[in-house]
């Protein structure tokens, strides 16, 4: 719900943290302790929602939102895989967020990672301002994470959206990267000056999506006097720290139901010569298509006019747009 709180400007004030809708009273405390932190929280949101569109674009369900709770609607009330999505990418867009801030020095309480310092034994020099994932990671597991330990952390949807959150932090922490300058006469590699960086946040979706596509059903057993989850289905292998997992069984998704926060796909766009998800015979849920012909607008035989322009002429093409019934 803070991604979409475009009324509000920034959250400087305590009294500002108590009108926040969709936050627990432990998270208004921490938001009260934390001020020049929440904007970057708020951004992690709206990255986190972004980043679901993009990733569930040509899906049945497309990461669509409402502006009630919650914003996905009751689609993450359930604990389906589309649920486990929603906890790991925000669960990740938090910390992704609070650690940008971090290195880009807007932030009091933290800036770069100092313990990234001298040698490597590849031979460069750690240098450079190395992105504070570990704050940004324990910000995200103290923020987020508070909601489910608040309940008791036992119940089989607790234990699931704590795994999510984490497998959501994951696909950072595990994917961190190198970054290198090179110092020496007319750009030669002489002397060479690293950092450690995060992954674009598209790359941490695009992990994650492909964890959805392989996401574990799970139930809950006990091992002596702890609660854990575990593959539904005994001959699964188990599932790791970087899984997703879920209870239960995802709705088709193809016909309005707002009681259950589903859309449907009437009207949605489709693909008329893709067999994939996308095409119309799946999109559709084979109800059929309509077909409408639209003239669009481009820009053609463009040239270089010295100095210095670039003309370029419209042209007209039509081409088939084609939705579901």
């Amino acid at each position: 719900y803070l991604a979409k709180l475009s009324s509000v400007g920034s959250i400087s004030e305590e009294e500002t943290c108590e009108k926040l809708k969709g936050l627990i009273q432990r998270q208004v405390q921490m938001c009260k302790r934390n001020l020049e932190v929440m904007d970057s929280v708020r951004h992690g949101a709206q990255l986190a929602i972004e980043e679901c569109q993009y990733q569930f674009r040509n899906r049945r369900w497309n990461c669509s939102t409402l502006d009630t709770l919650p914003v996905f609607g009751k689609v993450v009330t359930q604990g389906t895989r589309e649920a486990a999505f929603v906890y790991a990418i925000s669960s990740a867009g938090v910390a992704f967020a609070v650690t940008r801030a971090c290195s880009s020095g807007e932030l009091d309480k933290c800036g770069c990672d100092r313990t990234v310092q001298g040698g490597s034994p590849q031979g460069f020099q750690w240098s450079g301002c190395s992105d504070n994932i570990a704050y940004g990671v324990a910000f995200s597991q103290s923020f987020v994470d508070i909601r489910e330990r608040s309940k008791g952390s036992s119940s089989n949807r607790a234990l699931m959206n704590l795994h999510n959150n984490e497998a959501g932090r994951k696909a950072i922490l595990n994917n961190m990267r190198v970054e290198c300058k090179c110092h020496g006469v007319s750009g030669s590699c002489e002397f060479k000056t690293c950092w450690k960086a995060m992954p674009p946040f598209r790359k941490v979706g695009n992990i994650l999506k492909e964890k959805f596509d392989g996401a574990t059903e799970v139930e809950q057993s006990e091992i002596g006097s702890t609660k854990v989850l575990v593959p539904k289905n005994s001959q699964f292998k188990p599932h790791t720290d970087e899984d997703l997992v879920y209870l239960d069984s995802s709705p088709d998704f193809c016909d309005h139901d707002l009681k259950n926060g589903v859309l449907g796909t009437s009207g949605r766009q489709c693909n008329k010569t893709s067999k994939a998800i996308d095409g119309c015979e799946l999109m559709c849920c084979g109800r059929g298509f309509h077909t409408d012909e639209v003239e669009v607008v481009e820009r053609c035989s463009c040239k270089f006019h010295w100095c210095c322009s670039v003309k370029c002429k419209p042209c007209h093409r039509v081409v088939e747009i084609h939705t579901c019934r």
